[in-house]
Formats: structure tokens, sequence, C-alpha cells
């Protein structure tokens, strides 16, 4: 059975959860749909502060093309934003619906969007929305009630966040979990686990009211070059392939690959006229290297020295 390994992770919680668990919003849940889903999975990405490099973003976009997900339902947008916020343009822009005129005529007015989408042969929910302003339990509510509808056994969301890794390496993937019992799993899927302590996200929240619920939720977070700007294929890749192997999905991933590999030849042909930063990302290249070896090949490095063999 394909889920049978996570019903394991979850124990008697992953049974725990029930319709009436979720509050059901008023009428900001809409539904174009009802598909019929059984112990399914909902994976979700957000634009905004946990999506540099378009991790988030992209990863569901990549989802959704594979999996051939289809749009199912929606949060309603109304009253979840602030769309006039005061301060300077650059400011209020972040906040500001996109809209497109062309020759005097506005073709396009997008207010954010918040839609849910299935693929029945995976059982598998994937979620494409933007972090609300405001009315964050609210907007959570719609998230539970409709995870009840969908019969979802657990949450993923899926994100990047800055840090010391070069562009050169595999991201390091970072997880939080709503409630211990996750644990185990989430380290044999070789995940490192966060430590942090600042400001909140609606992802947080999330995981926060997921434990107080009991429907389990991970987050699984690529650490992305902070220099490197615009969207970190190499990262989605990561991430893609990090779920996949954790749902037994199917899912071609060359092209990616094909597109990373030129990305960062384009990027060490940059990097080679920068002496500076070329010595910077060797630096960063060599404790990467150290810390893989010391973290994944410790039982050959003690074999080595107890041959004689010393690596220093």
């Amino acid at each position: 059975m394909r889920l049978a390994a996570h019903v394991l992770w979850f124990g008697r919680r992953a049974h725990s959860w029930s319709i009436e668990d979720a509050p059901m919003p008023d009428d900001q849940l809409r539904f174009q749909s009802h598909p019929q889903l059984v112990n399914s999975t909902l994976i979700m990405g957000f634009t905004g502060w946990m999506d540099g490099g378009d991790v988030s973003t992209g990863t569901i976009e990549r989802l959704i093309t594979e999996l051939g997900a289809r749009e199912f339902a929606e949060i309603e947008p109304d009253g979840f934003y602030i769309y006039s916020f005061p301060g300077s343009m650059e400011v209020s822009a972040l906040f500001r619906p996109h809209t497109k005129i062309k020759d005097g005529l506005v073709e396009s007015f997008a207010p954010s969007r918040n839609t849910f989408f299935f693929d029945p042969e995976n059982q598998i929910v994937l979620f494409q929305g933007k972090e609300p302003n405001v009315r964050w339990s609210d907007y959570v509510d719609c998230v539970f009630a409709l995870a009840s509808e969908v019969d979802a056994k657990q949450i993923f969301f899926v994100g990047s966040v800055g840090g010391l890794v070069p562009h050169t390496r595999d991201p390091r993937l970072f997880c939080t979990v709503s409630s211990p019992e996750l644990i185990p799993a989430m380290q044999d899927y070789g995940m490192r686990f966060t430590n942090y302590e600042g400001p909140g996200s609606i992802i947080s929240y999330l995981l926060s009211e997921a434990g107080r619920r009991g429907l389990p939720m991970s987050s699984v977070i690529a650490e992305i070059p902070p220099y490197v700007e615009g969207r970190n294929i190499r990262c989605i890749e990561s991430v893609i392939r990090k779920m996949a192997g954790i749902l037994n999905l199917k899912i071609n991933l060359d092209d990616l690959r094909a597109t990373s590999d030129e990305l960062e030849k384009k990027l060490n042909e940059i990097v080679e006229q920068r002496p500076v930063l070329a010595k910077h990302i060797r630096k960063l290249e060599e404790d990467y290297d150290n810390e893989v070896f010391d973290s994944q090949m410790g039982d050959l490095k003690a074999w080595l020295e107890q041959q004689g063999i010393r690596l220093d």
C-alpha cells in the first residue's frame, strides 16, 4: 500500500482527524467539484517570505504539470489581503494586485489567488496561494476544512530560505514538524531540523494548528544561495526529488537537471570574473563538503583512522 509507511509515522494520530475537527468557513472556501479522495496528502506552496528562488511556487507548479492535477477549489481572497498600504510606492507595490494595461485598455487585473488542485491517481492535493495579511485564523480554518473534505492524512509545505550554501552543491533541506512523532521518519529521509526564533509566518501558524488539531504536518525547506537571483532550478529539483521519495511519486526531472547544469555553468563563468566572490564560494564549498563528510561518512572516516589512514 503506497501510504502504509506514512501511516506508521503517525500511529493513532493518523486516524484521529475528522471533518468535525475543522470549523467550516462560511462562503470563502469555494468548490468547483468534489473529488472522492481517501488518505490523501496535501502539499502547499506560498508566494512571499519563504519563496526565495521560486522554490515554493516553482515546486508546486512543476508537480501540478507532472501529475496532471486539476483545479477543484479555492479560497476567496476578499478580506484576507491589504491592497492599499501606507508608505513609499516601492513598499505599497508589494501589496497591490497585478494589472496589465495595453494601448489604454485594461487587459488583466489579478487579485491574489489561493487554489487547490487534485491528482486522483496518487491521492495528492496541491495548493498554490499567497500568505494572507490579515484574518489568519479564518484562512487556516479554510485550509483545514479543505483537508477534511479530501480526507487528508498529512500536510507538507515546501519552501526556501537563504543560507550559506554554494550554487555548486545541492541545497541542505530543513524540516519543522507539528508533533514529535514525525521526527524519526523525517530523520530517515535525511532531513535536518530547524532552529529559529523571530518573526513567524503563516506556515508556523499552520504547523502549530495542525499539531493542536492532530493532523500531521511537516515543512520541507531548501537552503538557497543568497547571491543568486531569479528562479533556482537546482533547489526546485532537489525539493521535488525529496517529495517524490517520501510519497513514492514517479516524476521525470531530467530536463530540470539539464537546465540546472546549464545555469551552474553560466554562473561559474560569471564567478570566474569576480575573484573576491570566487574566493567566498570556494570557502562555502569547502565548509559544505567537510560537513557532508563528517555527517554522512563518519563511519568510513572512523574505519580509515583505525587502519592508520588519517584524512587531515
